[in-house]
C-alpha cells in the first residue's frame, strides 16, 4: 500500500476522530440499536433501522481512518529543512501577477484540504505548480478561466 503524506496537525485529528467513534459514537449507537430491539417487532421499526444505518456508517469510517492511519506518513513542517523550496507541508504566500491579490496557501494532505483555512490539497492544481520552486520564483496555474500567474512571496514551514 502507498503512504499517503499527511501533517502532524491532520494525523491528530484524524486520531482524535477515531478515538470519539470508537469510544463515544459506537456505544451510543450499540445502546440505541439494543433500545430499539426492546421495543419488539424490529422488521417495522424505523428507531432499529436508522440506528443500523448509523452504525454501518461509524463502522465504516472507522475502518477508514484506521486504513489512513496505517498508511500515512505523517510529515512535521516545523521539522523540514526545505532551504526555501515549496514541499508538502510548507505555507506559501502569493501575489496574483494579474491583479496583485495576495493569498496564503499551506501545502497539506487530502483530508485535511480546507481552502476556507487556505489548506489545499497536495494534489490540487495550484500545489502540483507550486511544488519544488522557490521564493521570487513564478508558478503558473491552469485554471478553469485561464493560465494564473503566481509569484511565490514567501515559503514558511510552520
Amino acid at each position: 500500500m502507498a503512504t499517503i503524506p499527511i501533517t502532524k496537525r491532520g494525523a491528530e485529528k484524524l486520531k482524535a476522530e477515531l478515538h470519539q467513534l470508537k469510544t463515544v459514537d459506537r456505544p451510543w449507537v450499540i445502546n440505541a440499536i439494543a433500545e430499539a430491539r426492546a421495543q419488539g417487532d424490529i422488521s417495522e421499526n424505523a428507531e432499529y433501522d436508522s440506528a443500523k444505518d448509523r452504525q454501518g456508517f461509524i463502522e465504516g469510517r472507522i475502518l477508514e481512518i484506521e486504513g489512513k492511519l496505517s498508511a500515512a506518513q505523517v510529515i512535521d513542517p516545523a521539522q523540514l529543512e526545505a532551504t526555501g523550496r515549496v514541499v508538502f507541508g510548507a505555507t506559501v504566500e502569493l501575489q496574483d501577477e494579474d491583479s496583485g491579490a495576495k493569498v496564503k496557501y499551506q501545502i497539506v494532505g487530502e483530508d485535511e484540504a480546507d481552502l476556507k483555512h487556505g489548506l489545499i490539497n497536495i494534489s490540487s492544481p495550484i500545489a502540483r505548480a507550486l511544488i519544488g520552486k522557490e521564493e521570487g520564483d513564478t508558478a503558473v496555474v491552469q485554471a478553469p478561466s485561464g493560465e494564473k500567474h503566481y509569484e511565490i512571496i514567501a515559503v514558511s514551514y510552520l
